[in-house]
């Protein structure tokens, strides 16, 4: 899609983007290639963003992070846009939520036995 110059004022570019959500200009990319982001185009055909591009792509992060997949980041963009979901929808939430807390849980376990392991080895010269 070709916008005109003064749509395009409001829009940000893909650098712009990168940067601000602190990810590469290859993950911005991605992201559109997966169908998460969608950018319009200026009339050199330079991609341009709208400006909650990069909180959006700070939540793609954050997801990526806790080891969901694009479709299922995808899934979640509904609830993130209107802020409404269905019943099917909600149920996905907290098995998400289930998922990533027993994660959090598993990761709290190890660093508590790190923690052991590092209090025998400071009694030891």
């Amino acid at each position: 899609m070709t916008i005109t110059k003064a749509a395009a004022e409001r829009l940000i570019r893909i650098g712009e983007v990168a940067r601000g959500a602190g990810v590469s200009v290859r993950a911005v990319r991605y992201y559109e290639q997966q169908g998460l982001l969608i950018a319009e185009r200026s009339p050199s055909g330079q991609r341009l963003y709208r400006q909650d591009a990069i909180p959006l792509v700070r939540f793609f992060q954050q997801m990526f992070a806790a080891g969901l997949t694009s479709r299922r980041i995808t899934e979640l963009l509904p609830c993130w846009d209107s802020g409404h979901t269905d019943a099917e929808q909600r149920a996905m939430l907290r098995a998400e939520r289930d998922r990533i807390q027993a994660k959090i849980d598993d990761l709290r376990a190890a660093r508590d036995r790190l923690d052991e392991v590092i209090a025998i080895t400071d009694t030891h010269p």
